[in-house]
């Protein structure tokens, strides 16, 4: 599937703010933390941080991942796409990518991930190593090969 990296505009906000909440609504509930309000705040602190991307597909926005470079690691962050593209192998597609680049720059790979989500068996499978764990959620962090 033919896909690429966009560069999200504040127009991306509303629609990416209702894939976040599509996506995410089922996980928060089930550890009490989904709040519409709280959601469009969190999304929004890391919509203007550096480092959004869009991911499209043809014409369509099909989802963003946040790829935040800082000086000694990067951070993962609003990895978000359309259902219809779940369990397609655009997901790994994407995060080779992001992987390869991260290699390139030398630097690990660090985010959070909600207990008990799909999205934690899919980080360990690509390296990922869990560092810690709450109530909530885990932080895992890809070394540099």
């Amino acid at each position: 599937m033919a896909w690429r990296f966009g560069r999200a505009t504040d127009a991306d906000f509303e629609p990416l703010l209702a894939l976040r909440i599509d996506v995410m609504r089922e996980h928060l509930e089930r550890v009490f933390r989904y709040d519409p309000e709280r959601a469009r705040r969190v999304f929004r602190e890391h919509f203007h941080e550096p480092g959004l991307r869009l991911i499209r597909v043809g014409d369509a926005t099909i989802g963003c991942v946040g790829f935040r470079i800082g000086a000694t690691e990067i951070m993962l962050d609003s990895f978000y796409l359309d259902r219809r593209y779940h369990d397609t192998g655009l997901g790994t597609a994407i995060l080779k990518v992001l992987l390869a680049e991260a290699d390139a720059l030398r630097l690990p790979i660090r985010l959070e991930v909600l207990n008990g989500s799909k999205a934690d068996r899919f980080y360990l499978r690509h390296g990922f190593v869990k560092l810690s764990q709450d109530a909530i959620e885990g932080t895992y962090e890809r070394p540099v090969p």
